[in-house]
């Protein structure tokens, strides 16, 4: 135990504890010195622990420290009995089962220290990069999502930390090269030579620079999302149609290009009809003759030539009789063009009006039509079964003058049809059952690859799940590996740890010479327990031999007789003295066992408890006697 105090003292030296020179062993220890050595040991394994190392004065204080140690104790796992009397009325015990508990818990930092006492520069040291080392190894966090990310400004108000630099997320097309890096695809010269010497750099490309990370972002959401999609069809419609990946996008890009050229027809033809709707509302309005043979335009040109076509007429009749535009003031001119506006507005809206019933009337007589297309369809399929059934009635009213005849000739059509159905039926049946049997077999066939490809797509899909654990397994041992290094990086490689190796080597040592002697007392044991029980089976056997022997004689002699009966009452004798001994050696072991029993309450210092627990409650009385006088007074 000595050794093992030791190490402790050594430890509690090493994370700042204040203890003299002198102190040797854990029974030296004072409950302010227990409770300063708990409570660094907290600190160091959990930074997030706010607890007082000194003593205090008041004793409803000093319960709810020891209480709150106690928990902080059965958080990181203690599984014993403990609470404030564990702290405030200890034995060297329970104090040296909870500090090597502590000691375990502490990181590997403060385990690798050297042996000699720190001052108070290099634990402040200590202290600030272990706070380093921890900011640095939280996760960043946005100044929104910060608790207390409110400052002052130089201005005079309030802001928000980190707020002066946002902006709205947005997001632009990025062009981004593609298959310089695949060998097996093959660029054109001309795209080749605009990606490496036109296409800007992808920074460059948003019209804004703060617009660039949004854009990445938006960009490589999309290429996840497009391979995790292809991925799925591969695995679901691309496994299924047995065919290789190159086959399948090649078969994929000829669907998708037959969808829109069939598109692309649509809506010319969409658009055909549109502008000969709008050709032939033109004609309906009045457009000019070179306009309605050619068709094109649309309706603001045709109705703008409309409306000045008249002001053209004007000008060149003017200019045939050589009269030109009389000069006006700039008021006329404006009211001019204000009267020249308003009419066209007039006319526009005239037009605009007989477009709209125009639209009204065409989707009246689009209405119309169709329904008159499927009256006439229905027609013509009445027509059709008209038809039919004349053609049916009058072959029967062409046969009807010579029913008889007519009667046998059909009856023999029909025997004929009858032998001749039997004939292809037995054909058939001839034909039929091979093609059967072969259609069975490679249906089984067909089965049993089915089977065989669907049981090869399930292994595919359990070795590409396999993959996936096995490359996330490996991500997260390269990551554990690189926390690792870190770790290491971090550490001082001047430690010395020739301490710790001495005295493990010499707590070793002594238990190794206490097993020693362990086992040669209990060889001497075994050895007297040998003798003993030969001694014993020995007198045994001789007091039988002797018992038989005098018996035989003590029937003719008074002397023999008197001496059987010493010979009995001497064995009773001798088994008493030994069962004497035996208890004797059982008292002792009890007496050892006692006094074992006395040390340990000893140990516990159960007196110096009593006369501390004593005086506690008497100074808890009087800040009670205290409390109730201030609260009297007020």
């Amino acid at each position: 135990m000595e050794e093992v105090d030791k190490i402790i003292i050594h430890t509690c030296r090493q994370i700042g504890c204040n203890l003299d020179d002198d102190v040797s062993s854990l029974r030296e220890f004072s409950t302010s010195l227990i409770i300063e050595a708990v409570v660094r040991c907290l600190r160091v394994i959990d930074h997030s622990i706010n607890l007082s190392h000194q003593l205090p004065p008041g004793m409803s204080a000093r319960y709810r420290l020891g209480t709150d140690l106690a928990n902080a104790c059965v958080n990181l796992g203690w599984r014993g009995e403990i609470g404030y009397q564990t702290f405030l009325y200890s034995n060297d015990v329970e104090i040296r089962r909870i500090l090597m508990f502590l000691i375990e818990k502490l990181p590997k930092e403060t385990e690798t220290i050297s042996d000699e006492p720190l001052g108070k520069n290099a634990l402040l040291k200590r202290k600030l990069s272990a706070e380093l080392s921890r900011c640095l190894n939280q996760p960043w966090l946005p100044p929104v999502c910060k608790k207390k990310g409110l400052r002052w400004d130089s201005k005079g108000t309030w802001q928000r930390e980190g707020t002066v630099g946002n902006h709205s997320y947005r997001s632009e097309i990025l062009t981004i090269p593609e298959g310089l890096g695949d060998i097996n695809r093959e660029i054109k010269k001309d795209l080749k030579d605009y990606y490496t010497r036109h296409l800007p750099v992808v920074n460059l490309q948003p019209s804004q620079s703060k617009h660039a990370a949004p854009s990445l972002l938006e960009r490589n959401a999309e290429l996840v999302t497009a391979a995790q999609e292809w991925e799925t069809e591969w695995n679901t419609l691309g496994l299924q149609s047995r065919l290789t990946e190159k086959d399948y996008r090649a078969r994929k890009a000829e669907r998708l290009k037959k969808r829109i050229s069939a598109q692309i027809q649509e809506s010319l033809k969409q658009s055909e009809s549109n502008t000969s709707a709008v050709s032939d509302l033109l004609q309906v309005i009045g457009a000019p003759s070179e306009k309605r043979e050619s068709g094109k335009g649309s309706r603001f040109t045709h109705a703008e030539k409309l409306q000045f076509a008249k002001d053209d007429d004007k000008l060149a009749s003017e200019m045939a009789l050589g009269e030109g535009p009389k000069v006006s003031s700039e008021e006329e001119i404006k009211q001019q063009q204000e009267e020249e506006a308003n009419s066209l507005r007039e006319q526009l809206r005239e037009l605009t009006s007989q477009l709209e019933k125009m639209e009204i009337d065409m989707k009246n007589y689009k209405a119309g039509i169709t329904e008159l297309e499927e009256e006439q369809k229905d027609l013509e399929k009445q027509y059709e079964a008209n038809q039919d059934l004349y053609k049916v009635k009058k072959k029967t009213m062409d046969l009807l003058p010579d029913a008889d005849n007519n009667i046998a000739k059909l009856q023999s059509v029909v025997d004929a049809s009858i032998q001749r159905l039997q004939s292809l039926h037995k054909q058939w049946e001839e034909h039929r059952t091979p093609l059967i049997a072969e259609c069975e077999k490679l249906q089984q066939e067909n089965d049993t690859q089915a089977n065989e490809s669907l049981k090869k797509v399930e292994d595919i899909r359990a070795l590409r799940e396999k993959m996936k654990e096995v490359a996330e397994e490996t991500k997260g041992k390269e990551e554990s590996y690189k926390q690792l290094v870190e770790d290491y990086k971090t550490l001082t490689r001047d430690l010395n740890r020739s301490a710790y190796t001495r005295r493990i080597m010499e707590i070793v040592g002594n238990i190794r010479k206490q097993k020693e002697d362990i086992e040669k007392i209990l060889i001497e044991t075994r050895s007297l327990q040998k003798e003993i029980n030969q001694a014993s089976g020995k007198l045994n056997r001789t007091f039988t031999a002797t018992d038989e022997m005098i018996f035989k004689d003590a029937k003719k002699d008074e002397s023999v007789r008197k001496a059987y009966k010493f010979l009995a009452s001497l064995h009773e004798s001798f088994d008493q003295l030994i069962k004497t001994v035996e208890d004797t050696g059982s008292i002792m072991r009890e007496i050892r066992d006692l006094e074992d029993q006395v040390d340990k309450e000893l140990g516990k210092k159960t007196g110096a408890n009593l006369e501390k627990i004593s005086s506690d409650l008497k100074q808890m009385k009087q800040e009670n006697q205290g409390l109730i006088a201030k609260v009297k007074g007020k």
